[in-house]
């Protein structure tokens, strides 16, 4: 407010010096421009309602003319009255005996001065609509994309949960005929990662270290199927371990670890698991042999390109996910800003 009250002081030098011009003396024409700038600039500010009721992308072209001509004319009225007020109660000072009989002269350049400085202040105005309008439509785009994102991110952790017992179900059926006490078992431990995938899954993030937990919950669900042929090697620093990460980002990899490499091998195999911090980023590994020359089956691949999908609209380009295959064993690296969890 007080910068815009200032910018008022010079317009009222310059409604002083057409007083003088039209034939007030440079003490009366001071007397009465001054104060009477001020008190117009707090009328101009009334100028925002017929300018956000008249907008030119909303209303006729002609419509916004009319409304403005009818502001700028009771605008230019009411100050006139105000000056003649002012006029009035100068006139009791002896210094101002004749401001009243020189006033008629003066009308004609207050309504003309009064037209033209709320034209500028309209002009203003519209200049601030526009600003206002531009930051709005930028704030509803960003909070469209923010939108977009989260229900992206819905959808791909949604999908997590139905492959995964898929194909925990489909185990827990191949062993139910051959061995019941293994199926039993399976079921149980499933049970068990469900619910701790159910606890961790409604926040944004949770530590590394209970990401590997749930992880190690699922590999205790394939025990039941492989035994021995599944072998697990972690490889975790205490940085990392501390690191927020977005829930069930490591199991899609470690279940294709298990699901297309381990039991594709007849004596099974090693999956490791490593995490480290390197400066402001965290770098996740899941590495797991593999047999080159088995045929691709169906659904392979789902779950990577879930955890690229879920990184990649979290973190944008700043996530990285690095797939190399070389000869008999697999590797997927996983990069993005190292951040603390959010869960409690």
């Amino acid at each position: 407010m007080g910068p815009y009250l200032a910018a008022w002081i010079p317009l009222g030098g310059l409604l002083a010096g057409l007083l003088v011009i039209a034939g007030s003396p440079w003490g009366e024409a001071a007397a009465i421009a001054f104060p009477m700038a001020i008190i117009y600039g707090f009328i101009c500010l009334a100028a925002w309602y017929p300018c956000k009721s008249a907008s030119p992308h909303a209303v006729p072209f002609l419509r916004v003319i009319t409304t403005q001509v009818m502001a700028a004319a009771v605008s230019a009225m009411l100050w006139l009255f105000l000056v003649d007020t002012w006029v009035v109660l100068l006139e009791q000072i002896p210094a101002f005996s004749k401001a009243t009989e020189r006033f008629p002269r003066l009308v004609p350049v207050i309504l003309a001065v009064g037209v033209v400085l709320y034209a500028l202040a309209a002009a203003l105005h519209y200049l601030l609509i526009a600003f206002e309008e531009a930051r709005q439509a930028e704030r509803s785009t960003l909070e469209l994309e923010v939108l977009a994102r989260e229900a992206e991110l819905r959808a791909l952790r949604a999908q997590i949960d139905p492959h995964f017992l898929f194909n925990a179900l489909n185990s827990i059926s191949s062993l139910t005929g051959t061995d019941p006490a293994a199926a039993r078992a399976m079921c149980l431990e499933l049970a068990n990662f469900l619910r701790e995938s159910v606890r961790l899954g409604g926040v944004a993030s949770i530590p590394l270290a209970d990401e590997l937990a749930l992880a190690e919950k699922y590999l205790a669900v394939e025990r039941a199927r492989f035994g021995s042929r599944l072998r697990v090697e972690r490889e975790v620093s205490a940085e990392a371990g501390a690191c927020g990460v977005p829930p069930l980002v490591l199991q899609p990899l470690v279940e294709n670890a298990v699901t297309h490499g381990v039991a594709m091998l007849v004596g099974g195999g090693v999956v490791r698991i490593a995490a480290r911090r390197l400066g402001e980023r965290l770098h996740l590994t899941v590495d797991n042999p593999m047999d080159p020359g088995a045929a691709v089956r169906p659904g392979e691949g789902v779950g990577l390109a879930n955890v690229r999908g879920r990184l990649a609209a979290l973190y944008g380009h700043e996530a990285s996910v690095e797939v190399q295959q070389d000869g008999g064993h697999f590797r997927v690296e996983l990069a993005w800003p190292a951040s603390p969890a959010s869960a409690p």
